[in-house]
């Protein structure tokens, strides 16, 4: 879906998904569940439902590898889709102005898919984000190395004060941020939810592009060297660059951890702010580290490629098509009028339904690639911004 961070979307019936190299749309693949780890325990009533010891260790992982990571390893991978299409439409001959029109247009009906996506669905969306990401930034496709680094540096200040602030102050009131965040429906009926949406969505998608912005420039800067395109010819960098990232995002969310353990109990104000703002900062480096770890996955599957590979890179084809498609698994699973489970289930119990939903896409994907059927969204996205 090319489409957001999502896999650069190719004709119905192309050729070229043949040819596509499989470490991006693998690291797309495994984005999603990544995805479906930070989204699904938003909309239980009570995180701490279920046995104790498994939430705390579930609350363990998702502070260390998922809160804070999913989303820049998202943006980094919108970033590098965006050069992914560039490139395949420049060597079919379109200028740099037809390019930047259609990179433009992709991203106004990314903002309309995730406003339908919000209204209808849930809350929670990160496409429409994408979307005027792509709008604000196609001019950096262009821009010096340096003026991507710098841009990619600044705006990770206000990125890192927004997400520190939203974690900074369960916490100095003795709750967890996930709790803080929880969406879930409760009793509300659907017109409350949807009034309530509309009224959240304009601040949502605001904060959202001020998060995205930083991870998107790096996928650019790092879509240019193609580091994960061909990621043999780049492996000492991104074994480097996956150990120097994923040591700093774990080492980064500690302090929080300790806090939400109550080993680190009644922390001084000044050591709060700090610990709250450094898991969301090192976070950036984690999420990016994390494809970086997939960059070298994708080595030895291009040599021997497997079954497992083969649907997770048939999955990251269809991205956008099977994170719709959580959105409509969680609001069956857990909303009032579905399953209802929003009681029943805590984190850790969430966290088991985000790994089923994306067990069940992976084989959804796998089937579509057999069938040779790309994704409905991707399919609606290219017919709408290719007129």
């Amino acid at each position: 879906m090319n489409t957001s961070g999502l896999a650069p979307a190719a004709p119905h019936g192309s050729p070229e998904t043949a040819t596509r190299v499989p470490a991006p749309d693998l690291a797309r693949g495994l984005m999603l569940l990544a995805i479906a780890f930070a989204h699904a325990p938003l909309f239980v009533v009570d995180i701490d439902h279920g046995p104790a010891l498994l939430n705390d260790l579930t609350h363990g992982f998702h502070n260390l590898f998922v809160n804070n990571h999913a989303r820049p390893m998202f943006a980094f991978l919108f970033g590098y889709s965006l050069v992914q299409l560039l490139d395949r439409r420049t060597r079919r001959g379109s200028d740099w102005v037809a390019v930047r029109k259609l990179l433009r247009r992709r991203g106004w009906w990314l903002v309309l898919i995730g406003f339908v996506h919000m209204a209808v669905l849930v809350p929670i969306d990160i496409l429409a984000a994408y979307g005027i990401s792509a709008v604000l930034l196609v001019g950096l496709l262009r821009a010096k190395d340096s003026t991507l680094l710098w841009t990619a540096g600044l705006s990770l200040v206000p990125a890192t004060v927004l997400v520190g602030f939203a974690m900074w102050y369960p916490l100095s009131q003795g709750r967890s941020p996930i709790a803080a965040g929880i969406v879930a429906a409760g009793m509300k009926d659907p017109w409350q939810l949807f009034a309530e949406r509309l009224q959240a969505w304009p601040f949502g998608l605001v904060a959202g592009v001020i998060l995205v912005v930083p991870g998107v420039i790096i996928g650019v800067w790092a879509a240019r060297r193609r580091l994960l395109d061909e990621p043999a010819r780049h492996r000492r960098f991104l074994i480097k660059a996956a150990i120097v990232t994923i040591t700093l995002s774990v080492i980064g969310a500690v302090p929080v951890g300790l806090v939400q353990a109550g080993v680190w109990a009644e922390p001084p104000g000044a050591a709060l702010w700090a610990a709250a703002l450094t898991q969301p900062f090192t976070g950036y480096f984690g999420g990016i580290g994390m494809a970086a770890v997939i960059g070298l996955i994708a080595i030895p599957i291009t040599r021997r490629p497997n079954g497992l590979a083969t649907a997770v890179q048939a999955l990251g084809q269809r991205s956008m098509s099977l994170y719709l498609f959580q959105s409509f698994v969680f609001v069956g699973v857990f909303y009032p009028y579905g399953l209802e489970l929003q009681d029943d289930l805590g984190l850790a119990g969430a966290t088991g339904v985000a790994m089923a939903t994306w067990l069940v896409s992976v084989v959804i994907a796998d089937f579509m690639r057999r069938v040779g059927y790309r994704g409905p969204a991707e399919i609606l996205l290219r017919r709408l911004a290719y007129r």
